[in-house]
């Protein structure tokens, strides 16, 4: 890309910074939106798997409570098949004795002809029942056999579930991980626009002892800008925002577009009531609205504004001499991230 020279002949390199600043914030833009959404599918199958276990445990549950009646079930038919089997046997011993005596005493006893045929009976009888409880016995070794082909399908989805499950908590800590290295990228890149632009406006504004820097931002006495217990901008305070302006518009080039900045106006006031129904929040806030309007007229970018009013709620100074409301009636800037 050319560069555009001024009238004094110097090299104007802001249309290439503008160029590599929207680079930088479509990128991270397009890492914000990759994650959001990924981090969407992932929880909602997580989500899903989380039901699917519940579901599956439930089911086996049921299924080993089931088995176990089956079990026990079992367990008593067998029961009853051996006292079968020993009764038929005393009964088959029975009828063999019977049998003997009958040979011994001839065809005319009657007695013991009755006798065989009871028994006969009795034994064909047991015979029946003990026929009926073997089948039913297969009949549940058939359900048992069939009830642990399901616990074990059931055990072999619930395994592959879980391992789903820690792959995609794998895959959303390495996101996470890759996303908070790209932002502390954007807030390293910021704080050195931060230094620059504070820099420059210390550079513009003087030496003042109405004007402070302290920590990472500037702070004005509201006398700067504004009579007391008024909102309107005083003359000589546009002058001075006017410098700020010009401060941000340069800093407003040379920031990347992918790195989300604002300039956070600040209004506060002293502990003192205000005549009227008027409130130290309600000016402090009209004051911070009034100073972001007016750089808004001066062709700062709406977006890149803040407002805010504390009232008498955070003070710098504790005292409540004159000097100590002077110093917490104050307008207040900041570049922080968006």
């Amino acid at each position: 890309m050319a560069r555009a020279r001024s009238r004094h002949g110097s090299v104007d390199y802001w249309p290439g910074f503008v160029d590599a600043l929207a680079t930088l914030i479509l990128g991270i833009v397009f890492l914000l939106s990759v994650f959001v959404i990924v981090q969407f599918v992932l929880s909602q199958e997580v989500t899903g798997k989380d039901t699917a276990l519940q579901k599956l445990s439930a089911r086996i549950a049921q299924l080993t409570d089931l088995l176990s009646l089956e079990q026990t079930g079992k367990l008593s038919l067998e029961e009853q098949i051996a006292q079968l089997r020993a009764g038929l046997a005393a009964s088959e011993g029975e009828r063999d004795r019977y049998k003997g005596l009958y040979e011994d005493l001839g065809s005319g006893t009657a007695t013991a002809q009755g006798k065989v045929t009871e028994l006969s009976t009795q034994l064909d009888a047991e015979k029946r029942i003990t026929l009926r409880a073997l089948a039913q016995v297969e009949i549940l070794n058939q359900q048992i056999a069939a009830l642990r082909r399901q616990l074990g399908a059931l055990e072999l989805a619930l395994d592959v579930t879980e391992k789903r499950d820690k792959e995609s908590q794998s895959r959303i800590t390495e996101l996470g991980q890759r996303l908070n290295v790209a932002l502390a990228q954007r807030v390293q890149e910021l704080s050195r626009f931060r230094s620059d632009f504070f820099g420059k406006l210390r550079a513009i504004l003087g030496n003042r002892s109405d004007i402070r820097i302290v920590g990472d931002r500037f702070v004005f006495q509201s006398e700067v800008f504004f009579d007391t217990g008024q909102a309107v901008l005083k003359p000589e305070g546009r002058n001075e925002i006017d410098k700020i302006a010009a401060a941000i518009l340069e800093l407003d080039r040379q920031i990347p577009q992918d790195i989300a900045w604002v300039l956070r106006v600040d209004g506060h006031t002293d502990v003192r009531p205000l005549a009227g129904a008027r409130t130290n929040w309600d000016l402090s806030a009209s004051r911070a609205i009034a100073v972001v309007q007016y750089l808004v007229t001066k062709g700062i970018p709406p977006q890149r504004l803040v407002a805010a009013g504390f009232g008498e709620f955070q003070p710098i100074d504790p005292a409540t001499t004159d000097e100590a409301y002077a110093r917490n009636r104050r307008i207040e800037l900041k570049l922080t991230e968006r």
